[in-house]
């Protein structure tokens, strides 16, 4: 763990309350980025031993962006070297209201519909894995994602394979007061438990 790593602050949320493309990439950059470059490092390591291969480190860099500036920021890790959103892969980024911890299957997944059946027909194994308090999105775009009691699995297994756009992640929501975020150590251990309770669900993906 690298010393440098105090945790995440109420400062690093309200990035995303500054207005104009310009003056809010410059704080991802300034503020964000270097945070996720320490805790990615460490983290891609504790993953590739995790899952026994290779992982690599992306930051998003919303290059793209030429008018509206990014409602969010986030580090992906994925067994792919170029690119992530083809892959499965784990994630830590930022909301201005809080952070998420997920594992994603999104929708550029060039397999998906393969990967969804697969978790289809082991749909009580998954049930048994996710834990009560994490939290499912059906779309990586949105903010707003729902426990897995409130949930049909089933049905939003199904509508991930069927619907093209249509994503699945798993993983935690993080309110910014939560002592462990400002913890370097307590939320390096928070991921790497969450990533851990995940890669049943990652390793099944490539069945």
């Amino acid at each position: 763990m690298t010393i440098e790593f105090k945790g995440f602050t109420q400062d690093d949320f309200d990035t995303f309350l500054i207005d104009g493309l310009e003056l809010r990439m410059t704080a991802i950059q300034e503020r964000i980025q270097p945070k996720f470059k320490i805790i990615g490092e460490a983290l891609t390591d504790d993953l590739s031993a995790m899952v026994g291969s290779e992982m690599h480190l992306h930051i998003a860099r919303h290059a793209r962006r030429t008018v509206n500036p990014p409602q969010d920021t986030w580090m992906a890790i994925a067994g792919n070297k170029r690119g992530y959103k083809k892959h499965p892969h784990f994630q830590v980024g930022l909301w201005d209201d809080h952070l998420f911890v997920w594992l994603a299957f999104i929708y550029e997944l060039p397999n998906k519909s393969n990967m969804a059946r697969t978790f289809l027909e082991h749909i009580d194994e998954l049930d048994m894995i996710i834990p009560d308090d994490f939290v499912i999105s059906l779309d990586h775009m949105k903010k707003d994602a729902v426990t897995k009691n409130e949930i049909d699995l089933e049905e939003a297994l199904t509508r991930f394979r069927d619907v093209k756009k249509a994503e699945f992640l798993i993983g935690k929501h993080i309110d910014p007061t939560n002592p462990s975020l400002q913890d370097g150590d307590a939320f390096m251990q928070m991921v790497k438990d969450t990533f851990d309770t995940l890669i049943p669900i990652y390793r099944l993906a490539y069945q």
